[in-house]
Parts: C-alpha cells; sequence; structure tokens
C-alpha cells in the first residue's frame, strides 16, 4: 500500500504500543508509503509511515470465557444423581481487566435399606475480580470470592481482598501470573462457631496450549491467618485439561482441592473432587 485518506476519524494503534489505548484521527494521503495524521484538532498534519501502524480501528474489547456442564445418574443397586456447571468470563482492555467466575454441583444419593436419599454434594461458588495495569506486566488487584458447601457444614465464607500481581506472559497460547494482597475471611458455619481472620493472599494462575485442540490450566490461592499462619489457612487448588473436539465445543476434566484447616466440628479438612464433563468456549 503506497498511502491512503479517509473521510472520517480512524481509530491507529502503533506498533510496540499495542497496549496502550488507539489514537484517534483523520487521515489524509501523503508521501509514498506514509500518510498524514493531526495529534488533535487544529494540529498540523504530520507525516506517520504505514509501517508504524499495528492496526487500523481495531475491534472493540470482547468477553472470552467458557461454559460447562457435567452430570451422573445411577439406578439399580445405587441410585445417584449429580449435576453442575461451570462458568469463567474474562475482558481485557489495554489498562483494565475483569473476571467473574461462578461454580456450582449438587447430588444425592438413596440408601438401599430406609429409601432416604441424603444429600452427597451441595457446593456453590462465587467470584468476581478487576485488574488495574499500571505497566504492561504490573498491575493491582480487587477481588472477591464466596462459598457455599451444605456438606462441609459451611453456609457462607467470603473473601474480599486486595494487592498487587505480575503478569509474566500473556498471550494467546501462554499464560502465567502471581499475585499477593491481602483478604479477610468470614467463614459462617452451620453448627460451628463462626470464624473470621485477616489472611495474607499468594496466589498463581497458569494456563497453556501446546497443541492447538489441547489446553492445560493450573491455578492455587494460599491465605494463612496473620495471627495463625502456620495453623489456620485456607487452601485452594483447581487444575484441568480441556480438549477441543468441534469450533467452541470441548470436553474436559477437572481436579479441585479445597482444604480448610479449621473445618466445622465433625467435618473433614479436605474436600477433593474430580469432575468429567463438556461445554463451550467463547
Amino acid at each position: 500500500m503506497k498511502t491512503f485518506s479517509t473521510d472520517e476519524p480512524v481509530a491507529v494503534v502503533r506498533k510496540g504500543a499495542e497496549e496502550e489505548a488507539p489514537v484517534s484521527s483523520r487521515v489524509t494521503a501523503g508521501p509514498d508509503r506514509q500518510v498524514e495524521t493531526s495529534a488533535s484538532p487544529g494540529a498540523a498534519p504530520q507525516p506517520v509511515p504505514i509501517a508504524d501502524s499495528a492496526v487500523i480501528n481495531p475491534p472493540p474489547p470482547a468477553w472470552k470465557g467458557s461454559f460447562a456442564l457435567n452430570g451422573l445418574m445411577t439406578t439399580g443397586n445405587s441410585e445417584t444423581e449429580q449435576l453442575g456447571f461451570l462458568g469463567h468470563a474474562t475482558k481485557r482492555w489495554p489498562h483494565d481487566r475483569l473476571i467473574f467466575g461462578a461454580e456450582y454441583s449438587y447430588g444425592r444419593q438413596k440408601d438401599p435399606a430406609t429409601g432416604e436419599k441424603h444429600t452427597t454434594i451441595n457446593y456453590a461458588m462465587a467470584l468476581a475480580k478487576y485488574d488495574h495495569f499500571f505497566t504492561k506486566k504490573f498491575y493491582g488487584y480487587l477481588n472477591l470470592n464466596a462459598e457455599h458447601d451444605e456438606v462441609a457444614d459451611l453456609e457462607v465464607r467470603l473473601a474480599p481482598g486486595a494487592g498487587v500481581g505480575y503478569q509474566w506472559f500473556e498471550g494467546p497460547r501462554f499464560n502465567l501470573a502471581t499475585e499477593s494482597g491481602l483478604s479477610w475471611v468470614y467463614e459462617n458455619f452451620k453448627r460451628s462457631q463462626t470464624q473470621e481472620f485477616l489472611a495474607a493472599r499468594l496466589a498463581y494462575s497458569i494456563d497453556w496450549t501446546p497443541i492447538d485442540p489441547l489446553y492445560l490450566y493450573h491455578k492455587l490461592e494460599y491465605l494463612p491467618a496473620f495471627d495463625e499462619p502456620g495453623g489456620d489457612y485456607l487452601l485452594n487448588a483447581d487444575a484441568g485439561v480441556r480438549l477441543t473436539v468441534w469450533k467452541g465445543l470441548f470436553t474436559e476434566f477437572r481436579y479441585e482441592l479445597r482444604y480448610d484447616s479449621r473445618p466445622a466440628s465433625g467435618r473433614n479438612a479436605t474436600d477433593q473432587r474430580f469432575i468429567l464433563g463438556a461445554g463451550w468456549a467463547f
């Protein structure tokens, strides 16, 4: 392309500044392989090499995420019903990022001796997170996590927090970020005393697409209480393998670990879930 012009202002992203907001300007034809733009209304047009422009009129940021379902049903010697879903969405601007997530699993099993049905899992989780990038890699965050686990006797756990993070790698095939900050943890148990404490928060998340159909991910979060870091803490970990079968449709195996060093009375500290499901990524 030798040169070009536009009737209306266009948004131009310069090479080397893809993380910055686009510059809006009307473009007029210039010398060979150049155009002329005005940095501000009324300013004299300046020649700009076309090769210095990475994108013209880039599309607006779009939501990206996935939604997956899993289920189990048996009859005969054992009667079991289980259903669950997991959703995740994120949107990235040049200096900001929003993340939302939700999960729910419910299951019950019939006692063959009494005919009564007992809940085997009733777990719900929701999260919201906002990141603001001060530089290309360094950012601050605000987050809120909420959980409910009937079998663990947990009515609600809230963990709002704030901190900083570093985006070591960010791209379409590999992402790695680490975070540290503070969280206030509130736990309301059904039959035990309510607990609350101020905790440090250390976390990381990583995902990798080694080949196009295969997607691997893992994240970990550690929240030790300041007053007793070795004895009172929460540990959350997720890991998964996803295989795309057609366009955005995928199958997925997911592992979840939830550890509460001080669970409700009579309950185990460790909950583990092995989930096989299918979903759609967008």
